[in-house]
């Protein structure tokens, strides 16, 4: 699998094509954790901030969720 720095310049770059364990991958090297999974909503939490994110696990991403993981992150 890519390394982090390689998934987050195709999530700057083509943000519609990015798949569920891509996204997951970032998460955690940014702290996140997953916590709760219901059917196909899964959520990550920043034990250090307190920022709670849902991330719905479809095959590609929708932008939307790209772009709020970008923003979470600081990118």
């Amino acid at each position: 699998m890519p390394s982090v720095e390689k998934i987050l310049e195709k999530m700057r770059r083509q943000p519609n094509g990015i798949r569920p364990e891509e996204a997951e991958k970032v998460l955690k090297a940014y702290g996140y954790e997953p916590v709760r999974q219901k059917g196909s909503h899964k959520q990550y939490l920043n034990e250090k901030t307190g920022d709670l994110t849902t991330i719905k696990q479809e095959n590609p991403l929708k932008k939307v969720y790209v772009m709020d993981i970008l923003a979470r992150i600081g990118e």
